[in-house]
């Protein structure tokens, strides 16, 4: 399920499975009026968030991931968008507070640009991450720094026509990773490594590896993704959301 194919139309009713994964699939750009209903449905603190962004075009992109966010939620709790309440991780990863902490589902969120990611699970940790391949990064230079031995020699094998979309697995898988166990850079980046050449089946080499299963995705043209889910023997299903 990594083709742009796999991703499938919004579905009116939302449940959820032991057995699967769901990912959403939004654009962020969205005219005034969709904006404005978003803006409705965030809290005080989401709204102080938005107005700390000096652009506004990054400040619409988080309203609307976060008003996105609320708006499958409720749909998966069968709430109204605006009644949800969170909590962080000292790391920044969000989770459901007062009357809807610990109810069994569970949820992570990446946006890179125009497109975001949404991924919900009951009982199962998850971690997904979403980003725009870009040529003009200097990901190898990053990689030197940050990535472990097996990561930096798998991408100087690679041809250079490669080395960006190579780069940017191996970034979003590792990060999916850190997201799902919810300890952020705590975890040091070198301490475990992922496959990153492109066309390759996704492989996680961690202490712990055992516990996760990493999905490779391709949610659209020019970006790429990934998805860690705890545990094995889950399904993934792909859906796009519509305003």
């Amino acid at each position: 399920m990594s083709d742009l194919e796999s991703w499938g139309s919004d579905r009116q009713e939302l449940g959820l499975s032991e057995e699967e994964v769901q990912v959403w699939r939004a654009h962020l750009d969205c005219d005034e009026g969709m904006l404005s209903r978003f803006e409705a449905i965030l809290s005080a603190d989401e709204r102080i968030r938005a107005n700390r962004y000096f652009f506004p075009e990054d400040r619409n992109r988080f309203v609307a991931a976060r008003g996105i966010l609320r708006a499958l939620l409720g749909r998966y709790l069968c709430r109204l968008a605006k009644e949800l309440e969170f909590d962080y991780t000292p790391q920044g990863k969000p989770s459901l507070r007062g009357e809807f902490r610990g109810l069994p589902i569970c949820f992570n969120v990446s946006h890179s640009h125009d497109l975001a990611l949404y991924a919900f699970a009951l009982r199962r940790r998850v971690g997904v991450d979403v980003e725009l391949v870009r040529a003009d990064f200097g990901g190898e230079q990053i990689a030197e720094r940050y990535f472990a031995p097996q990561e930096i020699e798998e991408l100087r094998r690679l041809p250079s026509s490669m080395r960006p979309k190579g780069f940017f697995l191996c970034w979003t898988r590792k990060e999916a990773y850190i997201k799902a166990r919810g300890e952020g850079l705590r975890i040091p980046l070198d301490s475990f490594y992922v496959s990153l050449t492109p066309g390759r089946p996704a492989q996680l080499h961690a202490p712990d590896g055992s516990l996760w299963n990493l999905r490779s995705l391709t949610p659209e043209r020019h970006y790429v993704g990934a998805l860690v889910g705890e545990g094995r023997g889950w399904q993934l299903r792909c859906c796009d959301w519509k305003p």
